[in-house]
């Protein structure tokens, strides 16, 4: 058997046993309303559409928080159950439920309750919790017990009932900051089109001269957007077969007698049967249903009634049950419906005036909802929504409510101001820049030293006007940004919780970082993920302020990792968590912290659930962090009669190591030439490659860096060998892991750890040494260890620290310990603990 509405098919034998809800009935089932995050259509490989359960072969999209994949056509028809990630104000409940999407699963998955597989890559099969991850059949899952603990990953996700964010006009890439430019994976040669109209794919133009195909539209929306669904009818067809087949493609499972077609031309109603029709004088319209190419359109109406069952459903009233029926008349209004419903929820004794009438629409991509006039009558209402699409009227839905006060907050953060300004300047700012309302707008928060604030807004259009507007603003030539931030309510979140801050950086690794981005949306609370491209690392631990315990998960390169290092340094003292422990998942080229903390040398794909699963088993170890003070003494080159200011001291912060000579001039030479064709740079293998080619160019050179430099350590001169090279490393891995100080032990030194507080100074005689130590052949000269260091240039020298390199002109370098030292995490060295969820 196949279901004509939502292609379910089942043996004959196993009908007694289904337990899936068709699609038609799908929005009664939601509950609480939540509409989807779509990002722009891609290709999605062995998928499969939650509406019409056919595969996905052309463009389609996919939720970018939960696992709802679904055709262009009959994106409409999804209705809004995505995952509740935070509190808006409207349904707030602390316990939570399993949240169950059907099918798209691997097909070994296995069930939990029998144990057998319930994945399937030919169709639509098993259920999957998108919080826990926990798996079953659909005639099992049923048995499951409802409340979901969050599985294995517990302790690391943000708790939705933690999170509050009013977002009532904000769409949701804007709520989960998830940026629109970022094109889904599409492959390269396929064109990607608009909207294809109906649902031309499954019904071709009929070729079949006892067939026609019909155009159908269900109210007045689709007839204004042109969007119909295409039906194919025998010729002689009866009315209620049309009708039948119209509802059907509609996914609407009501009785055909309550329903006719209109023609779209007249909007007349048609008599019993449509094709054969017995007026004589209607004769001239004949023709053109006969025509072959063009379909023929109608309207599919509503036959009006004198009364009706409708459901109220009682949202935010704690009552053990899920809605209550009540008939209404002509008469009915507003106020006569709740007066009738209060008993019926044990509520009588309340008086009227504290409740109101809520009609909400359900789609895919937006949740509405309207408070109805107490005087408005139910049913003109209902004729209303049905008249405008018998569609919306499917997933419309009235709740009855309590009057609160509703509080309005919305916390926009805003990046890009110039720093080290007062509140009253920023707020100037932002008046004459963005003419903000100060009756509705506060500054909340500064971060002075980043040129950033925090807007507390009391009204969603001003917010709305404000965000729009933000993008579109420069202040002193630099452009402004604004995130859409949550507010995490600490007190609620759970004792034994540490939710896990995940920074990614999209730009690193060649586009791996948008998946990773996808992945741990998904597998975590998108709440507590981050594009680091989208205003830094600053909004994210803005948002965990106050949260008691919290660990870092940051994705990308060696550069990334200091960027987001030394945001956590500059607003520590504002953090209650004020230590979090930092973990790496390398994206970049050279990831050498990455290597030292048993994070690999680059991710390769490995599963996102495992990765997190590691974080939580990681070990807490300290590193060291040096501030380099660069004080310059002469002016810069290039100047008119030498009388320029010389340049003000610059202070960098160093995790991983600092190069003086050949090492950052071959650095030098390589971001020169990213910068030409950044386009060829995607990829570690061909980077390796420039480096490589850069070096060949410097065999020949001989340069006598020794007699350029002084270094002192600890107050005492050194003297330097003849070397072409000088570099300080912090961790024991360097150039993509290699071992420059060596493995073997000598009594003039102690054996370095990144946590020692003390530095080692290597030599490098030139491109050639360089290449041995990177082949394990060799490691460099050593010349001291120390935990201060004095170094003057006599001449400009190139310098990299971290991998940035620039010229530096002659003057003073003074390398020193940073403030505390940081907290990371280093990968467990035993396999994984199994632990189920």
């Amino acid at each position: 058997f196949i279901s004509t509405v939502c292609n379910f098919m089942s043996h004959e034998k196993c009908l007694k046993n289904v337990k899936i809800p068709c699609s038609c009935i799908a929005p009664s089932l939601v509950r609480v309303p939540v509409a989807h995050c779509f990002g722009p259509p891609g290709h999605y490989k062995r998928k499969f559409c939650t509406v019409c359960r056919k595969s996905l072969e052309s463009p389609a999209f996919r939720c970018e928080v939960c696992e709802l994949h679904v055709h262009t056509d009959c994106i409409l028809f999804a209705c809004s159950d995505c995952r509740q990630c935070h509190q808006d104000g409207h349904q707030d409940h602390d316990t939570y439920h399993h949240h169950w999407r059907e099918g798209n699963l691997s097909s070994s998955a296995r069930c939990e309750v029998c144990k057998k597989t319930c994945g399937s890559s030919e169709v639509l099969s098993g259920m999957r919790c998108e919080w826990c991850g926990i798996l079953a059949h659909a005639a099992c899952y049923i048995i499951v017990t409802p409340e979901c603990t969050f599985g294995r990953l517990r302790n690391m996700i943000l708790p939705p009932s933690c999170v509050q964010l009013f977002s009532r006009n904000f769409s949701k890439l804007h709520c989960f900051r998830i940026s629109e430019n970022l094109q889904a994976e599409s492959d390269e040669d396929d064109d990607i089109d608009g909207s294809t109209q109906g649902s031309a794919k499954d019904v071709q133009i009929s070729t079949d001269s006892s067939k026609q195909t019909l155009k159908i539209f269900d109210g007045n929306d689709a007839v204004k957007r042109n969007q119909f669904r295409l039906i194919s009818v025998p010729r002689i067809a009866k009315n209620e077969e049309v009708v039948e087949a119209a509802l059907r493609a509609y996914y609407i499972n009501d009785d055909q007698q309550d329903y006719e077609l209109q023609t779209f031309t007249q909007q007349a109603l048609l008599s019993d049967d449509v094709i054969n029709r017995n007026d004589a004088a209607e004769d001239s319209n004949l023709g053109s249903v006969f025509r072959e190419s063009v379909p023929e359109a109608w309207i599919i109406r509503v036959k009006p009634k004198d009364e009706e069952v409708i459901r109220i459903y009682p949202a935010w009233l704690k009552v053990g049950m899920a809605y209550v029926s009540l008939r209404v008349n002509k008469h009915s209004t507003t106020q006569t419906v709740i007066k009738e419903v209060l008993p019926l929820l044990g509520r009588q004794t309340e008086c009227l005036q504290n409740f109101r009438l809520v009609e909400v629409l359900m789609g895919s991509k937006q949740v509405q909802r309207m408070v109805l006039d107490n005087q408005e009558l139910i049913l003109n209402r209902l004729k209303d929504i049905r008249k405008t699409s018998i569609r919306q009227m499917n997933q419309t839905r009235f709740y009855i409510v309590e009057n609160r006060k509703s509080i309005v907050q919305v916390n926009l953060f805003v990046g890009g101001l110039p720093p080290q300004l007062t509140p009253e300047e920023y707020t100037n700012i932002l008046k004459d820049e963005l003419a903000i309302k100060t009756n509705v707008v506060s500054v909340s928060h500064v971060y002075q030293a980043q040129g950033a604030v925090v807007l507390e807004i009391s009204c969603f259009s001003e917010a709305e006007r404000i965000y729009m507007l933000v993008k579109d603003t420069t202040v002193n030539d630099k452009p402004l940004n604004a995130v859409v931030i949550p507010e995490v309510m600490a007190s609620k979140i759970p004792q034994n919780c540490c939710p896990l801050l995940v920074f990614v950086n999209p730009k690193s690794g060649g586009l791996k970082g948008r998946d990773l981005l996808y992945s741990f949306r998904k597998l975590l609370n998108p709440h507590q993920v981050f594009e680091l491209t989208n205003g830094g690392p600053l909004p994210g631990f803005h948002t965990f302020s106050k949260v008691p315990s919290f660990r870092v998960l940051v994705c990308g390169g060696d550069g990334t990792v200091g960027w987001v290092l030394g945001a956590l340094e500059e607003i520590r003292h504002k953090l209650v968590c004020s230590e979090p422990s930092v973990a790496i998942l390398p994206l970049g080229t050279g990831n050498d912290l990455g290597r030292v903390l048993r994070w690999g040398a680059g991710y390769s794909g490995e599963d996102p659930y495992s990765i997190l699963i590691s974080v939580d088993e990681a070990d807490d170890v300290l590193m060291d962090r040096w501030t380099i003070l660069l004080d310059a003494e002469e002016p810069a080159e290039g100047t008119e009669n030498g009388v320029a200011e010389p340049e003000p001291p610059k202070i960098v912060q160093m995790n991983n190591y600092c190069g003086l000579g050949i090492d950052a001039e071959l650095s030098l030479d390589f971001h020169h030439a990213r910068e030409e064709e950044p386009g060829k740079f995607n990829s570690r293998f061909h980077n390796k490659g420039v480096y490589v080619k850069v070096g060949l160019q410097k065999i020949s050179h001989t340069r006598n860096l020794h007699k350029d430099i002084k270094l002192q350590v600890d107050q005492h001169e050194v003297e330097l060998p003849s070397i072409e090279g000088l570099i300080f490393i912090n961790i024991p891995s360097w150039g993509s892991g290699a071992d420059l100080w060596g493995s073997e032990s000598d009594n003039r030194f102690e054996k370095p750890r990144i946590d020692d507080g003390l530095l080692e100074v290597v030599g490098v005689t030139g491109v050639v040494h360089m290449g041995q130590v990177q082949g394990g052949f060799r490691s460099g000269i050593r010349i001291a260890q120390g935990s201060y260091f004095r170094v003057t240039l006599l001449k400009p020298i190139p310098v990299q620290v971290d991998g940035e390199p620039w010229i530096q002109a002659p003057g003073q370098i003074i390398i020193s310990a940073a403030g505390p030292k940081v907290h990371m995490l280093k990968k467990s060295k035993q396999k994984q603990k199994k632990t189920g969820s």
